[in-house]
């Protein structure tokens, strides 16, 4: 999977926190393991222009997101195996986000791992414009994004025991009889 982050946007932000949740969304999407994404992160006059030029709405948003190939999750069962695509581009305003993020009173990080899996499912053929979509496309992010912060916290779970199990056995000698 081939995920690249361009920051245009004059932050600090994690890129490696965002292929990371990219990445996870992908492969819990069933997408093949081969596809492409491209996440931009711009300022908020960059947006705005998006913003108007795509969407014909006034001022910056959060994030678009500019599909490339039909796809759809999991496919059809009697359509021959999908290959490697190219699912598109996700444009993230992460000024715009750390205000959102600083409203709903939670961090900046959070807000855009939020966005990247709104924009990931954007790209996969989502959308929020009808009740019905919402509730789906909704509970889906909150449920992805739950699973790639449960990922994580045992990825540490798993580093500080092998941690703890390095010092102990360097400790006792372990290692160097090996």
């Amino acid at each position: 999977m081939s995920i690249e982050v361009s920051n245009e946007s004059g932050m600090d932000v994690s890129e490696s926190e965002l292929i990371s949740v990219a990445r996870h969304v992908i492969a819990r999407m069933d997408v093949h393991p081969a596809a492409e994404l491209s996440m931009v992160l711009v300022d908020s006059d960059t947006m705005a222009d998006l913003h108007m030029r795509w969407m014909d709405l006034p001022g910056p948003t959060d994030v678009m997101s500019f599909p490339m190939d039909e796809l759809e999750p999991g496919g059809r069962p009697d359509a021959p195996e999908p290959g490697p695509a190219m699912l598109g581009d996700i444009v993230l305003c992460p000024s715009f986000a750390a205000e959102q993020a600083a409203a709903a009173g939670h961090p900046l990080e959070h807000e855009l791992a939020l966005l990247t899996v709104h924009g990931v499912l954007h790209l996969l053929g989502y959308d929020h414009a009808e009740p019905d979509e919402e509730k789906e496309m909704f509970g889906l992010q909150a449920e992805l994004l739950e699973s790639w912060y449960e990922a994580k916290r045992n990825a540490e779970r798993h580093a500080a025991q092998a941690d703890r199990d390095r010092k102990l056995l360097g400790k006792t000698g372990f290692l160097d009889q090996q």
